[in-house]
């Protein structure tokens, strides 16, 4: 509780203007993070994991269909409640099951790369408050709170999920030209990768330089070189949705009960 208590007041920052090139069964109508696992946009189920550990005040980046997003959370309240409708004088709302949730939806262009999103919600921020930040593509049973502590315990500008993700195809156990042993989507055996979910001090967006700025490029660079990026090590659960393949997936484990990060 501790621990959870010290997220409150967190920001996230959450990037959901890509186009989703590889969902494009899904994504010709719709911004990627909206594409629904088990009923719900994902965007959704990230904010639920960040709300999960005291984290309930978002800063959006919109881009590609970015009205569609706005749509969503501008109804949110009224789809989610009891209503009557005075056809002259409006809508009252009765009981609600909404989030106490405080979202602001910022345009940041529709070809502007990771960091120039970023960069562009810098006044947003306070000078010296750190924030959290993720893409609107993958969920994980990762500990936010505990990252947020990690974070402020180092004192450096920058902390990375460092996660370990599936192999996606099974893996065969060869001696002699016979298989000896086969191994549905063991964990890979390559070394971590970044998951994607951040906490970050507002001056690591310093080192953005312009809209076309790839996060993952210069910025991450620089922060590595000169000590500022930490490492949160995350040996659970962590799922991109890069793919339909991978959408199925989620959804089946949904509709299983057995999606390790749902916890609410």
């Amino acid at each position: 509780m501790k621990m959870l208590d010290r997220s409150r007041g967190v920001k996230a920052v959450i990037l959901a203007g890509g186009r989703g090139s590889r969902l494009s069964e899904e994504t010709d109508s719709k911004p990627k993070p909206m594409v629904e696992i088990g009923g719900r946009p994902i965007l959704w189920h990230i904010m639920k994991i960040y709300a999960l550990h005291g984290v309930t005040d978002f800063i959006i980046c919109l881009g590609y269909k970015g009205d569609k997003i706005k749509d969503y959370f501008y109804n949110y309240n009224l789809y989610s409640a009891d209503i009557t409708v005075e056809l002259r004088s409006g809508v009252k709302i009765h009981s609600t099951q909404a989030e106490d949730w405080r979202v602001t939806l910022v345009e940041t262009g529709q070809d502007t790369q990771t960091g120039g999103r970023l960069r562009r919600i810098r006044n947003y921020l306070g000078d010296d408050e750190l924030f959290c930040m993720s893409y609107g593509d993958a969920v994980a049973d990762i500990d936010i709170a505990g990252e947020i502590a990690f974070h402020r315990a180092h004192g450096k500008l920058a902390t990375v999920a460092a996660v370990r993700p599936m192999a996606r195809f099974g893996a065969l156990h060869i001696e002699d030209g016979a298989v000896t042993r086969f191994e549905e989507k063991p964990p890979t055996e390559a070394g971590p990768i970044s998951g994607g979910f951040f906490v970050l001090n507002p001056r690591a967006l310093d080192l953005i330089e312009d809209d076309a700025t790839l996060w993952e490029k210069a910025p991450m660079e620089r922060l590595a070189a000169t000590g500022q990026l930490q490492a949160w090590r995350h040996d659970g659960f962590w799922q991109p949705m890069d793919t339909l393949r991978d959408r199925i997936n989620l959804d089946q484990l949904i509709e299983r009960g057995q999606a390790p990060w749902i916890k609410w």
